[in-house]
């Protein structure tokens, strides 16, 4: 297998990314865009265009991340963050692409929680959470060893786990849903609420202005991250309690803002994982970085007999 390769591809709200992948999880070659806001045949063609920029070498499958939900295993997907896709046909494209390969496509946070655990943080550790905290909230669960794909493929999906059942409305209908709260972007909403860069335009504000003046400490961003990270501990006490997790993984642009983040997750998680099977769990940044997906992606070919459990 060591001269083999796969095509990895992460979609998300805020970027695409397509690599080459060996067997041992390294990318590469790399390419990378913006997210941008048109209907499913632009942000197809440019997929394609990205595609287009890579070398051409010995594939053995295509691997894809991409934002939920989907329709799973058929990778017809309808990203909540992106709103030009709506069950577009995303497998079945690629397979048209790629006539004589494997495509296997799954969630993007699933991808990050695969790749953590095949290669990152929870390496070693047969029960891993893996997240995304960037443009929306998403995850992945590995158990016994083994990713767990539940009834529609979308298990693992913390960002729809309430955490304020009387708080603000989620994209997805709910009220008090983690993602509502914690996702970049309505982070730095509450935020400009609050009075931070009030003067601004709320879209060039950004979840990363946020966490860079969070670091210079001004308060309102120091708050928004304390707020982020109380959600975000509360959802994993959670899905501690119901997994018997050893690892959790957390990637993803906030994560990003490292300490400004992790001291107030990690101080509510304690606070709320009372549980003695609870207490062992290490909530632990990802270790791979920006491209955990594309690993991640790779690892559902490479690694099938553990992370691909559909046809």
């Amino acid at each position: 297998m060591g001269d083999e390769r796969v095509l990895a591809i992460d979609i998300g709200g805020t970027k695409m990314a397509v690599g080459i992948v060996d067997p041992g999880g390294r990318v590469e070659s790399y390419e990378r865009a913006e997210t941008p806001k048109v209907d499913a045949e632009g942000l197809w063609r440019l997929v394609e265009a990205l595609l287009d920029k890579l070398p051409e070498t010995n594939l053995v499958g295509v691997g894809v991340g991409c934002g939920g939900p989907m329709q799973w295993p058929a990778g017809e997907v309808s990203p909540l963050n992106m709103p030009g896709w709506r069950n577009f046909p995303l497998r079945a494209r690629l397979r048209e692409r790629y006539p004589s390969l494997p495509v296997r496509v799954h969630n993007d946070a699933v991808t990050v929680a695969v790749a953590e655990h095949w290669r990152g943080a929870g390496k070693g550790s047969d029960n891993v959470l893996g997240m995304v905290v960037s443009t929306g909230v998403g995850g992945g669960l590995i158990l016994g060893g083994r990713l767990i794909d539940g009834a529609s493929g979308n298990a693992g999906h913390i960002g729809h786990i309430v955490v304020d059942p009387g708080g603000m409305p989620c994209a997805c209908g709910g009220r008090g849903c983690l993602e509502a709260i914690a996702r970049g972007p309505a982070l730095a909403a509450w935020a400009q609420a609050e009075g931070w860069r009030a003067e601004q335009d709320l879209a060039s504000a950004t979840a990363r202005d946020l966490a860079a003046d969070a670091a210079r400490g001004h308060p309102i961003a120091v708050a928004a991250m304390r707020r982020a990270g109380r959600a975000l501990g509360i959802g994993i006490a959670s899905a501690t309690h119901l997994c018997d997790l050893d690892v959790v993984a957390i990637g993803g642009g906030l994560a990003q803002a490292g300490p400004l983040l992790f001291n107030p997750i990690e101080a509510t998680f304690r606070a709320h994982a009372r549980m003695e099977f609870a207490r062992h769990v290490r909530v632990v940044p990802a270790a791979l970085g920006q491209t955990a997906g594309l690993v991640g992606a790779a690892a559902l070919v490479f690694e099938g007999d553990s992370y691909w459990h559909a046809g």
